[in-house]
């Protein structure tokens, strides 16, 4: 996911946050473990916190797979995902 992408989807969040409070909620504890993940790497390889590094390695995936959720679970009419146009691919 481009840093472009995010900021879109950052913005329609903030734009339709009255119809959809929760969705908001979630893409921003979404952002803020992917941040918390590229600022905690380095201090764990610096540690040698093995389990650590793991974690905050997967961390950095977890925008991408949460937006791949949320498009099959769009996909599979289990819920509604209307910000799944603003994305390109």
């Amino acid at each position: 996911m481009k840093l472009a992408e995010l900021h879109d989807l950052k913005e329609w969040h903030q734009r339709h946050w009255r119809r959809q409070p929760l969705e908001k909620h979630v893409w921003d504890i979404v952002l803020t473990f992917w941040l918390a993940g590229w600022v905690g790497f380095p201090s764990a390889w610096l540690v040698h916190a093995g389990w650590a590094e793991l974690t905050c390695f997967a961390l950095l995936f977890l925008p991408n797979g949460y937006v791949a959720l949320r498009r099959g679970l769009h996909r599979a009419h289990i819920v509604r995902c209307d910000w799944s146009t603003l994305l390109r691919r």
